[in-house]
């Protein structure tokens, strides 16, 4: 115990003068020594620690750390190679500034970020349009009128001709509810049912024609209006023939698997807060069941349309602004930019001056083209999402990226989609499975595409010029010859071509055709 005692007593007073004196390295070798001749081995001792680290804090200048840290200054030659290296790679970029590599506006360098060029090309559009729209209104001044615009739908305010018609087409819609019925329990036969539908279908095109020739008081835009509700009303009921139809053939075969597009179970679905019921033929055959799909934005006829959780009411009143909107600006882009257009292009057109004609044209085909493209937003989108909404219609595409059309068959299939696919289902894929030829069943699409257009057009005009047919057919040679000589971008611009001329051409020929058979003169 002496012994120790006697150890400790040095060993202790060596470590105060240490703090005192600061002097690390003889601490290490005093003790290193006492302990070593002792023959015993150090304790570990909390005390040593903490005695380095307050004798490396006390040393002002830094001395004891960066002895322990880099013994022998071995930690500034570590840092050498990467600081050559940098200074190699600065000399290296200031020596070479040049890199293989293409232009932007080249095809081979893969640049496709143009949205720059793009808000240019908007930018220019806006400032063109914005000094013809001024030039529109020194020369002519305000020609808006609201009251011109009822107008054009009433000359009678006491005669309601259009607005009658469109109420009677409901016993069209009547007639085909109950023959369908009366072919699901089978009171009449197949043969009778198609000639009951097929006088409905004709009576359907016939009747609103007739009225809109011989009625006195029905005007060129009641006319198209209530024509456009009967053809809309006869591709509908069409396509609700032809789906009941298929039902009923499923059913006689005793078919175990059905499909979808024909018919469901009857279970009930959840959607939200709504209840939607999945009915099987002839369950579906009820007025409420008609009516859904009278009102509905298809075409195409289905047992279970697809449909919405619920209604969003905000969504809903933004296509209401839309379509309010859209419609004033249509009316008044019509009355103030194009009537005047149309009326001087008159006396070229009677003169037969080609420049002149040309030249008018071409004035034509912005106001046109502008209001087109207006009337496919407030239609397709506005009008078509706002029924879809309130009917909680679950089938939104009423089109496609037609715009990037790079033939003319694909811009037809993309641009009406609900015309798309009715024409595919019922008439076009029909043909095929007879084996008619491709083409001769796309010019048939043609044929009757072509035969609505001049429907809408020439009777409500109450002339018969065939301009709308021949536009319509003219779009077969048309789509051969983009399709085999024109590919990508010149495809695309051949189809924009096609709509911002071929519209105004129509335009003229029909109004020059109607001023001069009904005023005699043009103005």
């Amino acid at each position: 115990m002496s012994d120790r005692a006697e150890m400790r007593g040095p060993v202790t007073r060596r470590r105060r003068t240490t703090i005192s004196g600061g002097g690390a390295a003889g601490v290490k070798q005093a003790n290193g020594s006492k302990w070593h001749e002792a023959g015993e081995k150090p304790p570990h001792c909390p005390a040593k620690v903490k005695t380095d680290e307050v004798s490396r804090h006390a040393s002002n200048d830094g001395k004891v750390q960066r002895e322990k840290e880099m013994p022998g200054n071995q930690q500034p030659a570590t840092n050498s190679p990467r600081k050559e290296r940098s200074t190699v790679e600065d000399i290296n970029v200031r020596l070479n500034c040049h890199v293989l590599q293409e232009s932007l506006l080249s095809s081979a360098s893969g640049y496709s970020n143009y949205r720059g060029i793009l808000n240019w090309c908007v930018v220019m559009l806006v400032l063109s349009n914005a000094r013809l729209f001024l030039e529109n209104l020194i020369k002519y001044g305000i020609l808006v009128d609201p009251i011109q615009v009822v107008s054009l739908f009433l000359k009678d305010p006491y005669s309601w001709p259009a607005a009658c018609l469109i109420i009677g087409s409901n016993v069209f819609v009547i007639a085909a509810l109950y023959t369908e019925r009366r072919l699901a329990v089978g009171t009449i036969s197949e043969t009778t049912g198609l000639i009951l539908h097929i006088f409905n279908l004709a009576a359907m095109l016939i009747f609103p024609s007739a009225i809109v020739l011989t009625v006195t008081s029905m005007t060129p835009v009641g006319g198209v209006l209530s024509l456009g509700v009967y053809t809309v009303l006869f591709l509908k009921l069409y396509s609700y023939k032809d789906t009941n139809r298929w039902c009923r053939e499923i059913r006689q075969a005793k078919a175990k698997r059905l499909t979808r597009s024909y018919s469901c179970p009857s279970v009930a679905r959840s959607n939200g807060s709504a209840v939607h019921t999945h009915v099987s033929y002839p369950g579906n055959l009820t007025h409420r069941d008609m009516y859904y799909f009278v009102f509905a934005p298809t075409l195409c006829y289905e047992l279970n349309f697809p449909r919405s959780s619920r209604i969003r009411k905000r969504f809903l009143i933004r296509r209401l602004f839309e379509m309010l909107f859209f419609m004033q600006l249509l009316v008044g882009l019509i009355q103030q930019w194009m009537v005047p257009t149309i009326q001087n292009s008159m006396k070229p057109f009677q003169e037969m001056d080609f420049s002149r004609m040309m030249e008018r044209l071409l004035k034509l085909a912005v106001p046109n083209h502008l209001i087109w493209l207006i009337f496919f937003y407030w239609f397709f989108h506005s009008s078509m999402n706002f029924v879809a909404e309130l009917l909680q219609f679950g089938d939104r595409e009423f089109y496609r990226d037609w715009w990037n059309s790079e033939s003319v068959t694909y811009f037809w299939a993309n641009w009406n989609i609900p015309v798309h696919k009715w024409c595919l289902r019922h008439f076009y894929k029909p043909m095929m499975r007879k084996g008619i030829n491709k083409f001769l069943a796309q010019t048939a699409v043609f044929l009757v595409s072509a035969f609505f257009h001049e429907y809408l057009v020439s009777i409500p005009l109450k002339m018969f010029r065939l301009w709308a047919f021949m536009g319509m057919m003219a779009q077969v040679p048309l789509a051969w010859f983009v399709g085999r000589f024109l590919n990508g971008n010149y495809g695309n611009a051949a189809v924009w071509i096609s709509l911002i001329i071929g519209q105004p051409v129509a335009v003229l020929m029909y109004v020059h055709d109607y001023y001069v058979i009904h005023h005699g003169t043009t103005t």
